[in-house]
């Protein structure tokens, strides 16, 4: 009997003790940065995205807003980036940024369109992995030529 408690202990409790541990699944951050071209504020049909801009996940203490956690990647070909994040943030503030643009007549940060926040936990009901950040946008300094028009079919007209 005392070997029967002996071998089931050496089986068994290794077991549980990594079937208590939780899984590190990557939450995995994904977004978009654009050009403003009209300096509107926001996406219009004119609306270029910018390849080669450098974006980051910044998460701080919700108390003191002290800096935590930083980290950094670059868009793609269509201006769409992809994070992974392994640890869970839960009691943490954590934004997506505007880090630089590589187009020199499109590097302003739009006000209000610089950051936007991402929860990075998993103790908030939401059972997928994958975060999905609202587009990030860089402004022109003067709005490109045809932005009239672009901007007219925004317009509420009415009858």
């Amino acid at each position: 009997m005392a070997r029967f408690a002996i071998l089931f202990a050496l089986i068994l409790l290794p077991a549980l003790a990594v079937a208590s541990r939780p899984v590190r699944t990557p939450f995995i951050v994904r977004g978009k940065v654009f050009c403003d071209t009209c300096v509107a504020g926001f996406e219009t049909s004119a609306t270029t995205y910018i390849p080669g801009a450098k974006v980051g996940i910044e998460c701080k203490d919700r108390n003191t807003m002290e800096l935590l956690y930083k980290h950094e990647a670059t868009t793609d070909s269509t201006g769409s980036y992809s994070l992974l994040v392994n640890e869970d943030h839960e009691d943490q503030v954590c934004d997506a940024v505007l880090i630089s643009s590589p187009q020199k007549d499109c590097s302003l940060a739009a006000e209000g369109r610089d950051r936007a926040r991402v929860i990075l936990t998993r103790y908030n009901g939401m059972a997928s992995n994958e975060r999905y950040v609202n587009a990030m946008g860089f402004a022109r300094y003067e709005p490109m030529s045809g932005c009239n028009q672009v901007l007219s079919q925004y317009q509420d007209i009415e009858d």
